[in-house]
């Protein structure tokens, strides 16, 4: 029954290339050669892959959830829907499975990184997801990816007196000092207790955001893409330290 499920799996779309799952692009396919990834086991896959989009690829904002994998890769950092495009590219690149699951997010976990005028302004509701990875007939939700850890710290410092529940900066935990961010066959989560609307399940990344779009109007859109995100990545870089 468990090879049955897992040939399952191994042969639905939870492995194809789409458009924002672009994993043939150059720029993705030399950093799998450069990183020796196809050679690792299936558990060094998923865990040095997903290391690498949460440390690496830094907490930020870009220009909107649906650019492809590689442009994120480009840009160096991303947010959860952005980073979890690139993760799952990367995992379908060297035959990891991996599906997306939707919500929406209470915006009061963006204050801070989001500020002012633009805070009031902001949808109420934002778009989130996490991706779900498949190892060893089991499905893994892979959330706690989003902050790096370099950020993550540098916030804990900025607010130590919390030991417990956070909510803003990107974060929204209950355990505040020690959240569950540390991929060892477990779930991951950073973001997970704003979730207040559940999508559901989704094959690709493409499918979700055909579906489902961030609640802006276009002149909204437009200041985002062009301004307000700009602002969001400077608050965020200013609690790094850069």
């Amino acid at each position: 029954m468990e090879q049955l499920l897992e040939s399952s799996v191994q042969s639905n779309n939870y492995l194809i290339k789409t458009r924002i799952l672009n994993y043939d692009s150059p720029i993705i396919q030399t950093l799998i050669n450069e990183k020796g990834w196809r050679e690792m086991s299936a558990e060094q896959k998923v865990l040095h892959i997903y290391n690498f989009v949460r440390d690496e690829i830094k907490f930020g904002y870009n220009l909107s959830d649906n650019i492809p994998a590689s442009q994120v890769l480009q840009d160096g950092y991303g947010q959860c829907n952005t980073k979890a495009n690139l993760f799952m590219a990367l995992l379908r690149a060297v035959n990891i499975p991996n599906r997306i699951h939707g919500f929406t997010i209470d915006k009061a976990l963006q204050k801070g990184a989001i500020t002012g005028i633009w805070y009031k302004l902001s949808p109420q509701n934002i778009l989130h997801s996490w991706v779900e990875v498949w190892l060893d007939n089991e499905w893994y939700n892979l959330e706690g990816l989003i902050l790096d850890k370099s950020y993550l710290q540098a916030l804990q410092q900025k607010f130590a007196d919390c030991k417990t529940t956070f909510c803003g900066y990107g974060a929204y935990t209950d355990n505040f000092q020690e959240p569950p961010i540390d991929w060892n066959f477990n779930n991951t989560y950073i973001q997970n207790k704003g979730i207040n609307q559940d999508f559901g399940l989704f094959d690709t990344p493409d499918d979700f955001y055909q579906k489902h779009q961030q609640k802006l109007g276009t002149l909204k859109k437009w200041i985002f893409e062009n301004w307000v995100r700009h602002l969001m990545n400077r608050n965020v870089n200013r609690v790094r330290g850069n």
